[in-house]
C-alpha cells in the first residue's frame, strides 16, 4: 500500500417535456445533498446513521463478536487499545481523545452538543464498557473491535444527539466524501468564505455524502470515522476562529428505527485518503464489497463497461448512421445513453450499438408520478390510478411534490406492495427495453433523498424506502440482466450497480443556482440538442475552486470502490460543457482511472466524436487493465498539490498527473503519464494540446 502524503496543501429550473429534466436543477434541489443552515441553527440540526452496503445488512449487534482488549475504567474515564495507539472517553461529555503510538495526542470528538446529565457507573462485561445518562434516557455501549473503537448509543426516547465533534489543530486537514472526494485544509482562507458554501451547511450521510465516513490528519496521524447506519445521521460543517470544524449529527427515532446509533474511530495516518482506506479495510473486513470482477462474471456484459466513455445522445446521434458515425471516429467502447422523451433509439440503431461493442440503454425513472393527459414527458405516466395513488404523503396527508413542483414523488412501498400482480415495474422496464437495449440508467434510485411515506396501504419509513430500491435495482441487474447505473450512487447502493453519474462530481450549492439561470446556463430548446447539456458555460470562479480546483479534490471515492462501481461525473455536466475545466478533467479522469461524460448531437457529432475518440483511445487501455482493480495508492508530490500520483492493483498501474503549469522532471505541465506494469514506457496524454 503507498498511501504517503509528502506534502501538505496550503493553500434547471424544472425541464419541461424531456425525462433528463428530471435530473436538473428543480429536481436536484430537492435532492440535494447539502442544505445550507444558518449559524445559530446548524448545532440542533438532523442526523442520519449509516449502513454500509448490502441489502438488508445491518450492523451486527454491538454485543457480538470477540473484543480486541478489555477497557480499563479509571473513575470517569475509560481506556481503550485501539491500532495505532489508544482512545480515552470522558464519560462525563463523551469527549474523546486519542494517543498514538509515538505520543502524539488527538482530538477524536469534542464533548456533545447536549448537555448528557449525570452518566451512571461503568460497567464491563465481555471486553465492552457499558455507561448510561439516566436523565438523558441514552445507553452507551463502547469496546476496541478491529483495531477500532466502536461506540453504540442507544435511546429510550426520540431526541437528538450531536456527537462526534471534530476541531483539530490549525494545521490540520478535513477528508470529507462529497462526490468523489475533498481534503480541505481547514485554515483554508476559502473554505472558511461562504463563497465556499461549506460551513454553515449540512450533508445527510443517506445522500449528501458518497462515503459513510470522514476523517482529518494532522502531522504524521489521522482520525477517521465511519457510521454503517447511514440513516439518521448527518454531517454539518462550521466555521470557528478561522478553522471549518465538522459535527455529526445523529436523530433517534422509534418510527425510523434510529434508536442506535455507531460510530467506529480509528487512528490513521497522514495519507490524504486515510479516512477511505479505513472504511474499504472496514467494507473488507466484514465482506460488504462487491467487486466489479463478481459483477462481470455474473453478467459479462457488465465487462463492456472497461475502456468505454459515456455519453448521452441527442438528434442524429441517436440513429444507425450516427451510431456508426462514432466507431468511424474511433470510439472503439462507448456506453451510450438517451433521454426518455417521444424520440428514443430505434431497434436499428440499437442493433449499430451492438454490432460496434456499445453498451446502449436508456434514461428512465420509477420516482415521479403526474397525471396522464398533462404529464411533460412520458417517464411520469403510469397505468390507472398508480397517479396519484401511489404518491408519497407526509403524517398530514400531504402530498410530496415531485421534480420541479410537477406531480409526486411514488413510494417504493406502494411499488413493492403492487408489482406480484400488477407488473408496473417490470412493464415499465420491457416497454424501455423493447428496442433491444442491455442497459439501463435508473435514475434517483441510488441518490438517496429517502422518504418516510405515511400514506394508508403504503407505510414505510426511510430505511423501507433504501431497502425497497435496492431490491428493485437488484432485479433490473441480477434478474433482468441489465448493465446498471443509477445517479450519484452512495456506498450503501455500489453492490447493486455497474456504473453510475453523479458521483464523482462535489457539487455545492453554486451549482443550482447558476443552473436555475437559463441566460448563462441555458435552456430546452431547441429540441435536438438543448442549451442546457450543450452551451459552453464559465463557472464563477468560487465555484470552480471548489468543485474542481485539483488542489482541493482526493481520491476516497475511489480508494473505497474503485473496483465495484465504475463511477463518472455528472449528466448536465458534460466534458464538452465546461471548456476551462476540461483539461484538468481530463487528467483527473487519468488520475482516476473514471471515464469522462460527453452530450453528442447534431451540431458536435463530428467534433465532440473526434475529440471522445482521442480520449478513449487513451484511456481504453488504461481501464481495461485496471478497471477492476483496487485503487492501492494516492499521494501528493508537491506541498502545493499540483503533482499527484495514483496506483491500482498494486502497482499494475501507476498514474502521475502534473495540474500545474511547470514541468515536474520530465512530465510537462498540463499532461499525464500512465505506466501500465506490462509495458516499457508510460502514455502520455497532454490534453490542451
Amino acid at each position: 500500500m503507498n498511501y504517503a502524503n509528502s506534502n501538505s496543501s496550503q493553500t434547471p429550473e424544472a425541464r419541461q417535456g424531456h425525462g433528463l429534466g428530471h435530473r436538473d436543477v428543480a429536481g436536484a434541489q430537492r435532492r440535494r445533498r447539502f442544505r445550507t443552515y444558518g449559524i445559530g441553527v446548524a448545532v440542533v440540526l438532523t442526523a442520519t446513521t449509516a449502513s454500509a452496503g448490502y441489502l438488508a445488512m445491518a450492523e451486527p449487534p454491538s454485543g457480538g463478536g470477540a473484543p480486541d482488549t478489555v477497557p480499563q475504567v479509571h473513575g470517569g474515564s475509560v481506556d481503550f487499545t485501539l491500532r495505532g495507539g489508544t482512545a480515552r472517553v470522558d464519560t462525563t461529555s463523551l469527549r474523546v481523545t486519542g494517543h498514538a503510538a509515538g505520543g502524539a495526542s488527538l482530538p477524536v470528538s469534542g464533548a456533545a452538543g447536549q448537555r448528557l446529565g449525570k452518566p451512571g457507573a461503568v460497567t464491563v462485561d465481555g471486553g465492552a464498557a457499558h455507561w448510561s445518562y439516566p436523565g438523558k434516557k441514552l445507553t452507551i455501549t463502547a469496546k476496541s473491535e478491529h483495531g477500532r473503537l466502536r461506540m453504540t448509543v442507544h435511546s429510550d426516547a426520540d431526541q437528538k444527539l450531536s456527537w462526534p465533534t471534530t476541531t483539530p489543530g490549525a494545521d490540520a486537514a478535513l477528508q470529507i466524501p462529497r462526490g468523489e472526494g475533498l481534503r480541505i485544509p481547514v485554515s483554508d482562507t476559502f473554505w472558511n468564505s461562504g463563497e465556499a458554501e461549506l460551513k454553515d451547511s449540512e450533508a445527510e450521510l443517506a445522500g449528501g455524502l458518497s462515503l459513510p465516513a470522514w476523517g482529518y490528519t494532522q502531522g504524521g496521524h489521522g482520525v477517521g470515522y465511519i457510521v454503517p447506519e447511514e440513516v439518521g445521521t448527518s454531517l454539518g460543517f462550521a466555521s470557528e476562529d478561522g478553522r471549518v470544524n465538522s459535527t455529526a449529527r445523529h436523530e433517534f427515532s422509534r418510527r425510523e428505527q434510529t434508536r442506535d446509533y455507531t460510530v467506529h474511530f480509528s487512528l490513521t495516518d497522514s495519507s490524504p485518503v486515510s479516512s477511505a482506506i479505513n472504511y474499504r479495510d472496514y467494507l473488507d473486513e466484514r465482506g460488504k464489497l462487491r467487486s466489479l470482477k463478481q459483477k462481470i462474471h455474473e453478467n459479462p456484459e457488465v465487462g463492456r463497461l472497461l475502456g468505454a466513455v459515456h455519453a448521452y445522445a441527442w438528434g442524429k446521434a441517436r440513429t444507425a448512421g450516427g451510431v456508426n458515425e462514432l466507431r468511424k471516429l474511433g470510439v472503439s467502447r462507448l456506453w451510450l445513453g438517451y433521454d426518455a422523451d417521444d424520440q428514443p433509439m430505434d431497434k436499428s440503431a440499437v442493433r449499430a450499438a451492438k454490432r460496434n461493442g456499445y453498451l446502449v440503454g436508456p434514461y428512465d425513472s420509477y420516482a415521479n408520478g403526474q397525471p396522464s393527459a398533462s404529464a411533460d414527458n412520458p417517464s411520469s405516466k403510469w397505468p390507472g390510478s398508480v397517479y396519484p395513488d401511489f404518491c408519497v404523503r407526509n403524517w398530514k396527508g400531504e402530498i410530496k411534490e415531485g421534480f420541479g413542483g410537477r406531480g409526486c414523488y411514488l413510494s417504493t412501498q406502494a411499488f413493492r406492495q403492487a408489482e406480484p400482480t400488477e407488473h408496473y415495474l417490470a412493464d415499465r422496464a420491457k416497454k424501455m427495453t423493447a428496442n433491444g437495449a442491455d442497459s439501463y440508467f435508473l435514475d434517483v434510485d441510488a441518490a438517496g433523498e429517502l422518504f418516510t411515506d405515511s400514506s394508508e396501504g403504503h407505510r414505510m419509513n426511510k430505511k423501507q424506502d433504501r431497502a425497497n430500491r435496492l431490491e428493485r435495482m437488484r432485479k433490473l441487474a441480477s434478474d433482468d440482466r441489465f448493465v446498471l447505473g443509477s445517479e450519484s450512487a452512495g456506498a450503501w447502493a455500489a453492490p447493486v450497480l455497474a456504473f453510475d453519474h453523479g458521483g464523482q462530481t462535489p457539487v455545492a450549492d453554486g451549482l443550482w443556482k447558476l443552473e436555475k439561470d437559463k441566460e448563462k446556463w441555458g435552456g430546452y430548446a431547441p429540441q435536438g440538442a438543448p442549451a442546457v447539456f450543450f452551451k459552453q458555460v464559465e463557472l464563477p470562479s468560487a465555484l470552480s475552486k471548489a468543485m474542481y480546483d485539483p488542489r482541493y479534490r482526493v481520491p476516497l471515492y475511489e480508494t473505497a470502490l474503485h473496483d465495484s462501481v465504475v463511477n463518472t461525473d455528472r449528466w448536465e455536466l458534460p466534458y464538452n460543457k465546461l471548456p476551462a475545466q476540461k483539461s484538468d478533467r481530463a487528467l483527473m479522469s487519468a488520475l482516476y482511472n473514471t471515464p469522462l461524460n460527453f452530450t453528442l448531437g447534431d451540431a458536435n457529432l463530428r467534433s465532440t466524436g473526434k475529440e471522445m475518440a482521442a480520449l478513449q483511445r487513451y484511456f481504453a487501455p488504461l481501464h481495461k487493465a485496471a478497471g477492476t482493480e483496487r485503487m492501492t495508492g494516492y499521494r501528493r508530490l508537491t506541498g502545493d498539490g499540483t503533482v499527484q500520483r495514483s496506483e491500482f492493483g498494486g502497482g499494475k498501474l501507476t498514474v502521475t498527473a502534473n495540474f500545474g503549469k511547470k514541468a515536474y522532471g520530465s512530465l510537462p505541465g498540463g499532461c499525464v503519464d500512465a505506466r501500465l506494469k506490462s509495458e516499457p514506457k508510460p502514455h502520455r496524454l497532454c490534453p490542451a494540446q
